[in-house]
This record gives structure tokens, C-alpha cells and sequence, in this order.
């Protein structure tokens, strides 16, 4: 078990910009300081942060290969050529296909199709296999999303047939940079763009504003596909600043008042019609059901004519244009969904009873866990779980056509990619994030990929790195907690990496006399919270945490870390407490 979570509060901001952010602005002084904290401190700068314009996102030509990658589309559709858009199996990859997909049909060229590699028989980015299937159909030109930065191999291969690549990515470059037509990435070291940070369905989102903005093309028509935007923002975990923090707030919007046809389907599914759409929306219910098509298989009865298994599902469903249709492939991917946790819960139990059985794994710095028989489509959030449990980064590995392959996650402060890269000498391929990536090798190099990788963690891996934290931003007395506060707290969301939902502490708090454990498992706490000072109580929930509930219900006080939301019951909205973390108050 992780061990107890340290606290760390910000330092006092200096008082002299606070004061001039909190008159120009009318917001509370905790707020002004929270703005300085996230880096912004002059007066402009906070009145575009709480009111993000579409007019400040970025020129996409910005980014090198913009005008080769237009050229070439603009040839390609003088020509008539046939266009095949392909995208990795994620939420990022198949968000990404379907903007661009609906992007030229939307603009009526409809000499397009689209193309999801198979998880398990193809592995993830371009495959020898969607290469053939491009030659076969008589494509000339394949834009890449979502993947493709190190295919270099695969370009080269392409090309040999006559078949052009754009390559629109986001991750990491390696050494060498595929021969292709046109390589948007922002990441690349001689690429100037100004934000570095897009999703793979924003550079495809880049890709349809350069291509509309040099045609003349009403910018309405890029804008109408926000709402893929922000899913794929949400779901592949970039950070919220700068462009994305535009494209997301104009996304949620778009995606609660007016999703596609698709998503208005999961929407719908999820049980989230009729209300505004959250960052954490995406992340917990809609996301994961897209995720869910690419990991798991489900025929479609009847309608075996179609390549009806992984990401295409999802993709199809993303460009429904009829409610028949995102009804279908809505069911098809909430059935996915419903089988990949049980799936996922399976494979969790047996992981935590590995490392529960031996000692040694427990007292490592990291875990490396191999199973054969464990279903690839969900070892990355098994180690997710993992990690949530003991703290390290995870590796966790199945083997699937011959190879050994997996997912990996770190913690934070940790470059789990450098880590992987230094084992690369045992890999057939890998790639990814700092904090998230994939890897596969030969079966004879397990171990040695197991020791390699130990070796570099315990050598590099700090022993704080180890202890869980909770960055407090400011302490806050109950009685701030006022409709103005909760009304420009509001105006800081879109909460997520970069832009975290702030994090407050309260001490000496008690419970009113309402404290509950609830839960299928009574394994949440229900409270309303009270201090010395304020004049009511404030409802909170504590998902997961009843350590000292029995403290609690008893009268006894706590301190509390804990992040403000709005919670809206039959019709009445009131501030609640969303407890990050307790403990018993010391005096």
C-alpha cells in the first residue's frame, strides 16, 4: 500500500500584482493569486484567459510542411485522386480521422475513405498491412494522424508504390524524419510553430484550418468539428494551455449545446443529454467508451460485409450522419465498453496479487509485469491502476502475434520515455509520452528489458518521486466560499493538465452531524463540512477514502484538501467539496 500523501501549499504570492489583478478584475484576492500562479499576471492577459477567442488561435501555416501538405491535398482533389485517411485505434487517433474524414465530405470531395489499423493483428501506427489495403484500392496519397512521426521504414515503403504520405502527429520525432510529403508536427526541432502541445486531432484540426484558410473555405466549417476537438484533448491528456485551452472551451461548448450526431449519441448513452459537458465528462464516461472499440472485438450481426471490429466502430460512429446509425454503433461500443472493464477488473485483481504474493516485486522502484494469456487492448489501464495502488512506474506486457507487447505509465516528475529509449537496443518498436508509452520486443528479451529497465529507474528515480503529493494552491476559509468566488472559479475551466482544478485546504473542520459512508461498497464518505466561522455547512463527497471516517462521523475534527465543484440537484445548484484528501487535525 502507497504510502500517506504529502501536502505541499504553494508559497504566498506577492501581494502588490494580486491586489491590482483583484480590482481591475472584481474577483477575490485567492483567485488573483491563483492567476498568478498559472503564470498569468498582467491584466489583458487574465481577461483573454476568462475569455478564450477563437481569434487567438495560432496561423497554421506557422507549422512547417503547412503549405506542402495543402499543395498536395489541392492537387490530389484537382485530379480526383483517391484519399485515404488513417489513424491510430485511440480516442486521439480515431477523433483525428473522423474530423479530417468529415472535414472533405463536408466540402463535398468524396473520393475519401478511412482506415484504422487492427489492434492485435496490426499493432499500433502505420502497418505494412494498411500500406497493401492502400495500394489494392487505388489510393495515391494516405494522411496519417495521430501517428506516423518515426514510420520511416513504412513511408519508404509506400512511396515504392506509388503512394504519397502527410503525416500529421504529435508525438516525439526520432533521429530521422520520414521522407514524406509533408510531416506536421510541431515537436519536430526545426518546426518554429508556437505551441507545441496539440493532440493528434488537433494537428488534424490544423491540417483543416490551413486547407479552408487557403481556399477561401468559411471558417464555420473547421469550427463545426470542435467538439472532436475537445475529446481527443480531454482523453489523450494534454496539457490545457494555450491553443488547446481555446479549442476545448469552444469544444465543450459545441459538445454540450450541439455535439455531431455521434457524440450526441454517447452523450446520450453516458446519461450526460441535457447538461454542460466537463473535461472529466470525456475523460471518465465518453472517452473510455471510444477507447473501448479500438480494445475489444464485436461483430456486427448481419453486417458482415463491413471491417466491422476495433476503431472503425468508433469512427463510424464519429461520422454518423443519420440517428439510426450513431444508435448502432453507439450500442456496439457501449457493449465494448461494458465487456473492457470486466476485462479490466479481472486482469487488476490478478496483477495486485502478483505483487501482493512477492515481496521483492513490492519493495522495487518500478513494476514490470509479463502475463501471455492478458488481453492487449487493456494493459495500459492496468497499469493506470497500478500505479494508483503502488506508486511507480508500471510496465505491464502480453504477448500478442509472436511478440511481447504492452503499455506503459509513470508518476510524476518521472520521464518514463527516456526510460523505455534506453532500453531500445531490446525493442522491435516503441513510442509515446513522457508519461504514458508502448513498447514491443522478441520473447527472448524479456528479462533482459526487465533488468535493463529496473536498473535505469532505480539509477534516475528520486525517492520522492515515490510519495504521492497533493499541490495545494491556497488555504481557504469556509466563508469565502461565496456565489462570486464559485462564479469566477467557474471562469478558470477548463480544468486539466497545465490548468488543474484548484486545489484548496481548510483545517479544525468537523462534520455537521450528517457524515455517511455510501457506495455500492461503502467505500465513499459523505459529509458536510463546518468550521469555527462559517455560517453553513458545505456538502462534500470523498470517493474511495474512509480511513478515518469512523473519526469523522465520531465529531472529531480533520483538515481537508479538496477542490470546489458546482452540484446541481432538482434544479438547485450549491457549492460541494470534492475531497482529494483528509487527515486527522493536529493541535
Amino acid at each position: 500500500m502507497i504510502a500517506e500523501k504529502r501536502w505541499i501549499l504553494s508559497p504566498e504570492i506577492e501581494s502588490k500584482k494580486s491586489l491590482e489583478l483583484e480590482k481591475a478584475l472584481n474577483i477575490p484576492i485567492i483567485l488573483a493569486k491563483l492567476l498568478i500562479q498559472r503564470g498569468i499576471t498582467e491584466i489583458d492577459e487574465a481577461r483573454s484567459f476568462f475569455s478564450p477567442s477563437l481569434e487567438a488561435l495560432h496561423d497554421p501555416f506557422g507549422m512547417k510542411d503547412m503549405d506542402k501538405a495543402v499543395a498536395r491535398i489541392e492537387r490530389a482533389m484537382r485530379k480526383k485522386e483517391k484519399i485515404l485517411v488513417y489513424g491510430d485505434y485511440d480516442v486521439d487517433g480515431t477523433t483525428a480521422v473522423a474530423l479530417v474524414y468529415k472535414f472533405f465530405i463536408s466540402i463535398e470531395y468524396t473520393n475519401i475513405s478511412f482506415y484504422i489499423p487492427d489492434r492485435y493483428n496490426e499493432g499500433y501506427g502505420i502497418s505494412t498491412k494498411g500500406i497493401d489495403y492502400a495500394e489494392n484500392s487505388g489510393i495515391s496519397l494516405i494522411i496519417a494522424l495521430d501517428c506516423g512521426i518515426k514510420a520511416v521504414e513504412k513511408v519508404a515503403y509506400a512511396s515504392a508504390k506509388g503512394i504519397d504520405f502527410i503525416i500529421c502527429d504529435h508525438h516525439l520525432p526520432g533521429d530521422e524524419i520520414p521522407d514524406a510529403v509533408a510531416v506536421l508536427d510541431s515537436k519536430r526541432t526545426d518546426c518554429n510553430y508556437p505551441f507545441k502541445d496539440l493532440s493528434g486531432c488537433g494537428v488534424g484540426f490544423k491540417l483543416a484550418q490551413a486547407y479552408a484558410q487557403q481556399n477561401h473555405i468559411p471558417f464555420e466549417k473547421v469550427e463545426a468539428l470542435l467538439d472532436l476537438v475537445v475529446v481527443s484533448i480531454a482523453s489523450d491528456i494534454v496539457p490545457l494551455t494555450g491553443e488547446n485551452r481555446i479549442l476545448a472551451y469552444y469544444g465543450l461548448q459545441k459538445l454540450s449545446n450541439n455535439p455531431s450526431i455521434g457524440l450526441g449519441s454517447i452523450i446520450k448513452i453516458c446519461g450526460l443529454d441535457d447538461q454542460q459537458i466537463t473535461i472529466d465528462d470525456i475523460v471518465f464516461k465518453i472517452g473510455p467508451r471510444i477507447n473501448a472499440a479500438g480494445r475489444m472485438e464485436l461483430e456486427i450481426e448481419g453486417d458482415s460485409s463491413e471491417k466491422s471490429s476495433g476503431g472503425n466502430n468508433a469512427v463510424r460512429l464519429l461520422i454518423a450522419t443519420t440517428e439510426e446509425k450513431a444508435s448502432k454503433y453507439g450500442s456496439i461500443i457501449d457493449i465494448n465498453n461494458t465487456n473492457r472493464k470486466e476485462i479490466d477488473r479481472f486482469i487488476t485483481s490478478e496483477a495486485h496479487d502478483i505483487l501482493d504474493e512477492q515481496k521483492l516485486i513490492n519493495e522495487a522502484k518500478c513494476t514490470v509485469l509479463y502475463n501471455p494469456n492478458w488481453v492487449k487492448g487493456v494493459v495500459g489501464i492496468v497499469a493506470s491502476r497500478l500505479i494508483e495502488r503502488y506508486y511507480r512506474p508500471t510496465v505491464i506486457l502480453t504477448m500478442s502475434n509472436g511478440f511481447i507487447t504492452g503499455s506503459a505509465r509513470s508518476v510524476p516528475g518521472f520521464d518514463l520515455y527516456q526510460a523505455i529509449e534506453s532500453c531500445s537496443d531490446l525493442l522491435e518498436n516503441f513510442g509515446g509520452h513522457t508519461y504514458a508509452a508502448g513498447m514491443t520486443m522478441l520473447p527472448e528479451n524479456f528479462e533482459a528489458f526487465k533488468k535493463k529497465f529496473e536498473e535505469y529507474v532505480d539509477l534516475h528515480i528520486k525517492d520522492d518521486m515515490l510519495i504521492p503529493k497533493i499541490d495545494i494552491d491556497s488555504m481557504l476559509p469556509l466563508e469565502h466560499i461565496t456565489p462570486l468566488f464559485r462564479e469566477m472559479l467557474c471562469k478558470f475551466q477548463p480544468f486539466g493538465p497545465g490548468n488543474p482544478s484548484p486545489m484548496f485546504c481548510t483545517k479544525h473542520v468537523y462534520d455537521f452531524g450528517h457524515a455517511r459512508r455510501v457506495g455500492m461498497n461503502l467505500e465513499h464518505l459523505k459529509i458536510d463540512v463546518i468550521h469555527p466561522g462559517s455560517t453553513a455547512p458545505i456538502s462534500a463527497i470523498a470517493f474511495g477514502q474512509t480511513a478515518i471516517a469512523d473519526h469523522i462521523i465520531s465529531g472529531g475534527k480533520f483538515d481537508v484538501c479538496y477542490s470546489v465543484v458546482e452540484n446541481s440537484y432538482r434544479g438547485e445548484t450549491k457549492a460541494q467539496m470534492r475531497v482529494k484528501d483528509m487527515k486527522k487535525s493536529e493541535w
